[in-house]
């Protein structure tokens, strides 16, 4: 039986924040404690809330709201800008120490990692265990909390992670569903949005065990082919894969589940330019070269759909990644409501065969990708990228 962990950094922007104000800035006050967000832009009113404390929720401030908003709900309320290298640097000292205990470990964002720990059950007797000496670690190692959810498959260890936070160890075995699941309320289920589970609860299905046991034929009237995935959502089942950067046939994905479906081709150029860009850096850090890329998408209708495309030269560079993606980003949205995105990046090598034009003259493009690594890690809070990138972006 699979064994998956789903680790999760609680409020990590801001508990980052607060690690590196504490440490580095010799901050006296830990912003953990006093209502205090991260956000996009703090010196614009509207700039959006990206981390709130858990004493600035109870104000009812959260993300993504705007920062005026925020300001309005809570006077007192302290507001500072984020620090993207220093979270990548914590991100990756996580997944660096993930791989100590697994090799199976799938990035599923910044500060979410899934773990398979099926084929070690000759290192670990106890998951459970292993779980709180892996949270309690990570608190006095690094000077934060994580949730850790347990369960049989990738989807109940994500929603045993959200029962209660911060600092938890939560089980969901398919033993538990029943107990544990059934009796939350319908909008808890992940992929669930809002407008769903309106209707669902028109239905009178107010719970995920109604929606579990509800006939599959009558809700395929209201939902249609959507129906028969959420009752299955609803029932934990789950067959999706651990998906690591390991073995012969190596990859690196990263995706991210939208706060509201979107069909804005603009918004969704600017996920995938984040994921091209930590998926560039992490391949450039361990010098490996990506002979493949693929763009994912899961869509309101809980449909997956994938495109990929071999490139002509195998690159790390940032830019011909977000190129390559843009390019098959526009054939699978379509006319899709997209509710998750991911990048994917696989045929890994160690090596670049590249096939150069006597015209070409980014022959130095990999030194200048270097450059730029060395600034961004070595001043946090600098953020160097091409300006290209940024074309699209109203506030160029």
């Amino acid at each position: 039986m699979n064994i998956i962990f789903h680790i999760d950094v609680n409020n990590a922007f801001l508990s980052w924040t607060s690690v590196y104000l504490l440490k580095y800035e010799n901050y006296d006050l830990d912003i953990r404690t006093i209502p205090s967000v991260i956000a996009g832009d703090p010196k614009k009113r509207h700039g959006i809330v990206l981390a709130t404390s858990y004493p600035a929720k109870k104000y009812g401030i959260r993300t993504p709201e705007s920062l005026y908003s925020a300001k309005n709900k809570c006077k007192s309320l302290q507001v500072y800008k984020p620090n993207y290298a220093f979270y990548k640097e914590m991100s990756d000292k996580l997944y660096n120490y993930y791989l100590t205990i697994t090799p199976d470990v799938e990035r599923y964002s910044i500060d979410e990692c899934f773990l398979d720990l099926t084929n070690t059950s000759y290192l670990y007797d106890d998951v459970l265990y292993l779980a709180y000496k892996i949270k309690d670690y990570i608190k006095n190692e690094y000077g934060f909390t994580v949730n850790i959810g347990i369960a049989n498959n990738k989807l109940c260890a994500k929603m045993a992670g959200d029962f209660s936070k911060p600092d938890k160890v939560h089980t969901l075995f398919d033993n538990e569903i029943k107990s544990k699941m059934w009796p939350l309320k319908v909008e808890d289920l992940l992929y669930v949005g809002a407008s769903s589970s309106k209707e669902l609860h028109r239905l009178g299905i107010n719970t995920i065990g109604d929606l579990a046991n509800y006939d599959p034929n009558r809700l395929k009237k209201y939902f249609k082919n959507k129906a028969s995935d959420m009752i299955k959502l609803a029932n934990g089942l789950d067959d999706s894969k651990v998906i690591s950067v390991n073995g012969k046939n190596k990859c690196i994905s990263l995706s991210k589940t939208l706060e509201y479906d979107t069909r804005d081709l603009n918004v969704l150029k600017k996920e995938v330019l984040h994921m091209c860009e930590e998926i560039g850096l992490k391949l450039r850090n361990e010098n490996l070269y990506a002979s493949c890329i693929a763009i994912t998408i899961k869509t309101d209708l809980f449909k997956a759909y994938s495109h990929q495309k071999k490139v002509l030269n195998q690159t790390n560079d940032t830019m011909e990644l977000y190129k390559n993606a843009l390019e098959l980003l526009e054939v699978v949205v379509a006319n899709n409501a997209i509710r998750n995105i991911g990048v994917r990046v696989s045929d890994l090598v160690n090596y670049k065969n590249s096939q150069i034009s006597l015209f070409d003259s980014n022959t130095k493009q990999d030194d200048i990708w270097k450059i730029i690594d060395n600034i961004n890690n070595k001043y946090n809070n600098t953020k160097i990228m091409p300006a290209i990138f940024y074309k699209d972006d109203n506030n160029k």
